[in-house]
């Protein structure tokens, strides 16, 4: 990867428009509109809380009433327990710490060193946040439960074998028909698990770390691609939402972030070839594309993430990596069709298996819009704030397009140029979330299932004033605490 030097400027010494503390005339421009953006910021935030109040509320009288929404504390998959654990201290002093250090550290740290706090932030953070409910419940037991990938790994042991006979064993009623979490995703999500296994790695303690480290990775994937579609200082100002990530509640211990983590790198790969930032795009664009082969056969619903990459090019304004992307993509499936796993006739045996069970049951009504509570709570009040500024510069980033302003550039840029291009990447990771919610394959727990989708909204707090940065941390950071000293969540 390409590095470049950047000069001691006004933001490396912390006065001018990259100071932490100091509006960035880009992305907040001062003037008449500001106060009203402001107050508009905390009306979107407000009306997070009410839409999460209202699927509370509706969601408990639904489920006292007739059990059909298959959720014991709606719209969360989770359970009253009020509790404390051994991560309580450490994730009340990480939360206190990157919330009063994070931004101005966020915004004079080198580069490089900026990444490497930013993933052993997120790992630190997510990490102790499972510990909340001890290592046993927390952390070891999460991967081993009896709906899990962990419990079938004695029936790889001839992987070929295996992986032809996958889909006889996908509809509830076939012999020896599989656990709920490996019926609902391709092989390649358990095959992860059994590797790990093979290679000396095995058990509940092994599978758990691997999910939080790579997972917490895709913070590194996200400020990369922030930052070479719409600059390093958005970038930075974006990392501290990152870190403290709300959805950390279920990436700990979930292998839902490790899917997030590989999506976010095949987007952040295809983003460098795009924009040329790296010595060998092309081989970029191939690794982008063997990852997003991978994301695919990890989870049926992520072929989504597809509006993101397009984005991608989109805001690059180039169709160069399209080829080799595309050639990278097509490994993966190859090579499961023709070890015998046919990835379309398993999704429609999913699709049936996902109407035997509580799937079949949960009212659409209800969790077609009581899923985006769930998101309101799994990304923050930061990322509602944050999303609605984005909806603000949407049809002007789109009108941009028309003449090229929004394209990555050094030099003089247009005024809003480097927002309306957050802007766009948040609103097209919004799309795929919205299709996934539309498509009633989600009801309930997308709290856990679309956290590929909801980190892509984390960015756009960037977009926020610089000065109440630390308001909206707050904000975001403490109902997920609460969430977690409260509830009990996960399957």
């Amino acid at each position: 990867m390409k590095t470049e030097h950047t000069p001691r400027t006004e933001a490396a010494e912390g006065t001018g428009p990259g100071r932490p503390d100091a509006p960035d005339p880009r992305t907040d421009p001062e003037g008449p509109e500001s106060g009203r953006a402001r107050r508009l910021d905390l009306i979107a935030a407000a009306a997070g809380v009410l839409l999460v109040t209202a699927a509370i509320l509706v969601g408990h009288a639904i489920q006292n009433r007739n059990g059909t929404l298959r959720a014991q504390w709606p719209p969360l998959l989770a359970s009253w327990d009020p509790h404390l654990g051994p991560g309580t201290p450490a994730a009340l002093t990480m939360a206190v710490l990157v919330v009063a250090y994070g931004p101005p550290l966020a915004a004079r740290l080198p580069w490089r060193g900026l990444l490497g706090a930013a993933w052993a932030g997120s790992t630190a953070w997510v990490f102790s946040m499972a510990l909340i409910d001890g290592w046993y419940r927390g952390v070891e037991r999460r991967l081993t439960t009896k709906h899990e990938y962990l419990r079938v790994i004695d029936r790889f042991e001839d992987i070929p074998a295996t992986l032809r006979d996958f889909t006889n064993h996908i509809v509830i009623g076939e012999p020896g028909n599989w656990p709920a979490h490996v019926a609902g995703h391709p092989p390649g999500a358990t095959l992860t698990f059994v590797w790990l296994d093979r290679i000396g790695l095995g058990g509940g303690a092994w599978a758990a770390v691997w999910c939080v480290v790579v997972g917490s990775s895709a913070v590194l994937a996200a400020l990369i691609t922030v930052r070479v579609l719409a600059g390093e200082h958005l970038a930075r100002r974006a990392a501290p939402f990152l870190v403290l990530a709300p959805a950390a509640v279920w990436a700990g211990v979930s292998a839902d972030g490790y899917f997030a983590a590989v999506a976010a790198w095949s987007v952040a790969l295809l983003a460098l070839a795009a924009t040329r930032r790296v010595r060998f795009p092309a081989a970029a664009a191939v690794g982008g594309g063997l990852l997003f082969g991978w994301t695919c056969y990890l989870s049926y619903g992520l072929g989504l993430m597809a509006t993101v990459l397009l984005m991608v090019l989109v805001l690059a304004r180039t169709a160069r990596p399209v080829v080799p992307f595309l050639l990278g993509a097509l490994v993966v499936p190859a090579a499961f069709t023709l070890a015998g796993f046919h990835w379309w006739t398993a999704y429609h045996l999913l699709v049936e298996r996902y109407y035997q069970g509580a799937g079949g049951i949960r009212p659409y009504a209800y969790w077609v819009w009581a899923n985006l509570a769930c998101a309101v709570l799994a990304s923050g009040l930061a990322a509602v704030a944050g999303v609605r500024r984005s909806a603000s510069y949407g049809p002007g980033a789109v009108r941009a397009l028309r003449t090229g302003d929004t394209a990555p550039r050094t030099g003089n840029t247009a005024t809003h140029a480097p927002a309306q291009r957050l802007a766009l990447l948040v609103l097209a990771a919004l799309v795929a979330l919205l299709a996934a919610d539309l498509s009633g394959m989600s009801k309930a727990e997308t709290e856990r299932i679309w956290q590929p989708f909801l980190l892509w909204l984390l960015p756009a707090a960037a977009l926020l004033p610089a000065r109440t940065a630390r308001y909206w941390l707050v904000a975001s950071v403490v109902p997920a605490l609460l969430i977690n000293h409260l509830l009990w969540t996960g399957w």
